[in-house]
């Protein structure tokens, strides 16, 4: 197993549990939250205000100022006048970038994808589900009624939205923008980790890429 695997999802879509599932067959850590703790390591930012900025969108006038210096290198004046919400973001695509170098794992959400889109041996994987599981699945976890699991889930979607179409150049939840995506309603949780199972074997067989 040489593959790093990245996961976007939707709130509710079980994508973290299916990821773990994944992970767990094939003998490879899973990192969600603990990658904040990863990057506050990494970076010296605690660890609550890498949670209070995680895959939350910003503003967007800086937005040239925040890529320009990710794609020439820190400028120290820059990175000291960078909104808070600017450095969290490239704490963790820094510390994504450093997992994939050590070797199989799988990255849940904050934009891995785009983090590792010039990496090689990676496998990009959308998670979505129809609103009626959804909203049964937030429902039962949070132990709320229909309305307000519904109102979660599009919140949370929008939320997840902005903040990966603000920082990357794809579009989240849009096909072309990974390399399989696949709805977890129709097989289930154990349905939908048995083909993804298959998927990345078959991709290693191949020799990857």
């Amino acid at each position: 197993m040489n593959t790093v695997i990245t996961i976007g999802r939707q709130f509710g879509s079980a994508g973290r549990e299916i990821g773990e599932k994944v992970a767990a067959h094939f003998n490879i850590k899973c990192y969600d939250k603990e990658l904040l703790s990863r990057a506050a390591k990494e970076s010296g930012f605690c660890e609550e205000m890498l949670e209070n900025h995680d895959e939350r969108p910003t503003s967007s006038f800086l937005y040239n100022l925040v890529m320009d210096t990710y794609s020439f290198g820190y400028n120290a004046s820059h990175f000291v006048d960078m909104p808070i919400s600017h450095k969290v973001f490239l704490a963790q695509f820094d510390a994504i970038k450093n997992l994939a170098k050590e070797g199989p794992c799988f990255i849940v959400g904050r934009c891995a994808d785009y983090a590792l889109s010039d990496t090689k041996n990676c496998v990009h994987i959308f998670i979505y589900a129809d609103e009626e599981t959804k909203t049964k699945r937030i429902m039962e976890k949070y132990h709320i009624d229909a309305a307000k699991a519904k109102d979660m889930c599009i919140k949370k979607d929008k939320q997840r939205q902005s903040y990966y179409n603000y920082y990357s150049s794809k579009k989240w939840g849009r096909a072309d923008s990974y390399d399989f995506c696949i709805n977890s309603s129709v097989l289930g949780v154990d349905g939908t980790v048995k083909l993804l199972i298959q998927y990345i074997e078959d991709f290693e067989a191949m020799g990857g890429r």
